[in-house]
């Protein structure tokens, strides 16, 4: 992001400085500059027993010493007394919802007692923010998206997203304890934060009973914050660290999906592995819900009772909802395999084409909120290897309750 895309918060730029070191009072300082410039601050707490995306009012909401243990159909929150902000995982949800909101008002029309109609457009963008703690595959979603909604040549181009994405200032820590869900590494997209796509990129480093961070500048905006903090330059024994932990945290990640997942998922689409993960799946839709860069959604127009008032409202959708293929009096996908089968081949092969990138950026939020544990990394290793997860028959069509009009074969003919 540009500094021009920051110039509400009254930063001057400046040059991007090399890698510096911040203590917890630099982080605290860094924190009021943000709230002083009018930014709304949008960071990882604890709530409701998990790691959520929350408005923060100070570095102490932050999930100090906390630690997360996620696994497929796992999550536990385990407290601590250690001096980390950051020794998390991924937070339970993504950032999406704050650049492209589960609902959206498109337009409103009015007819007043004479009869003159009037129509109001899209709600306004919200104040500025700023996103504090961006995992690195989180910040390769939000570029996922950019690619869909920002870019003005787009197709699906969206103009309230693009402003939404203009008014935040991306601030990403480097991920030094994920879980067994992740596998960000493979996927190339992490552990660590790179030098592009954040406007300040953190490490956490913990020093005895204390944490630091280093910080390297991504943007102009995001230099122009660093230098109105307390910092030092890092030392050797910094950059030796923050090297150490990134080896070591794309080491512990065990999980990777093969090489040619694309062109396995391309060639199996009558593959009879489908019905045995028809057999798991429940078609509640976490996985789209969970997933960082999934962005269907769907219109709905309502009217007042008297007339004078209508609405139409973009909402999120999940193509595992029978009513999503809903196309002539009928659904297209029925079958629960059929929807997973759509959803995993879009994400990790047809996306390619579409897009020019993979639609999975190795969160492993699907592995980690599936209530039934279906990894995405195994099911293509399944398909690969032409074996089923489960030795065990499947029924040959296994629907949900129908949640749209289907006709019946004997109904006559409309």
């Amino acid at each position: 992001m540009t500094g021009e895309a920051h110039q509400h918060s009254g930063m001057t730029n400046g040059a991007a400085p090399g890698l510096v070191c911040l203590t917890d009072d630099g982080l605290a300082a860094l924190f009021a500059v943000l709230r002083e410039a009018g930014c709304e601050v949008i960071g990882p707490t604890v709530r409701d027993g998990a790691i959520v995306l929350a408005p923060l009012t100070s570095v102490d909401d932050l999930p100090r010493g906390w630690r997360d243990r996620q696994d497929a159909g796992h999550y536990r929150l385990a407290p601590g007394t250690g001096p980390a902000r950051f020794a998390h995982a991924v937070p339970a949800q993504g950032w999406k919802r704050f650049v492209h909101p589960p609902e959206a008002r498109l337009w409103t029309a009015r007819r007043d007692s004479d009869g003159d109609l009037s129509i109001e457009g899209p709600e306004a963008p919200p104040a500025p923010r700023a996103f504090l703690g961006v995992r690195p595959c989180d910040l390769a979603a939000l570029g996922v998206l950019d690619g869909v909604f920002a870019d003005p040549g787009a197709a699906h181009h969206d103009p309230a997203y693009a402003l939404r994405r203009r008014d935040a200032l991306v601030i990403a820590v480097s991920c030094g304890k994920p879980a067994a869900s992740c596998f960000c590494a493979a996927m190339g997209t992490g552990p660590a934060a790179g030098d592009t796509g954040a406007d300040v990129a953190l490490t956490e480093l913990v020093e005895g009973d204390r944490a630091v961070y280093l910080a390297r500048a991504g943007s102009p905006a995001g230099a122009a914050l660093l230098e109105a903090v307390p910092h030092t330059p890092a030392t050797d024994d910094h950059h030796t660290a923050r090297r150490a932990q990134a080896d070591a945290a794309a080491a512990a990640q065990v999980r990777a999906l093969p090489e040619a997942a694309s062109r396995i998922l391309a060639d199996a689409t009558e593959h009879a592995h489908w019905a045995d993960v028809a057999a798991r799946c429940l078609a509640c839709g976490s996985c789209t819900l969970s997933c960082p860069t999934c962005f269907c959604a769907t219109v709905e127009d309502s009217t007042s009772l008297d007339g004078a008032t209508a609405t139409r409202t973009r909402r999120w959708s999940s193509c595992f909802t029978e009513v999503f293929s809903y196309i002539h009096g009928g659904a297209v996908r029925e079958e629960r395999g059929a929807r997973y089968r759509q959803w995993i081949t879009h994400k990790l092969s047809s996306w390619h084409a579409q897009f020019g990138t993979s639609g999975c950026v190795g969160c492993g939020r699907c592995i980690t909120w599936c209530p039934v544990g279906i990894d995405i990394t195994a099911e293509v290793a399944a398909l690969a290897a032409d074996r089923p997860i489960r030795n065990r028959r499947a029924p040959a069509r296994l629907r949900p309750q129908h949640t749209g009009p289907r006709r019946r074969k004997d109904d006559p003919p409309a």
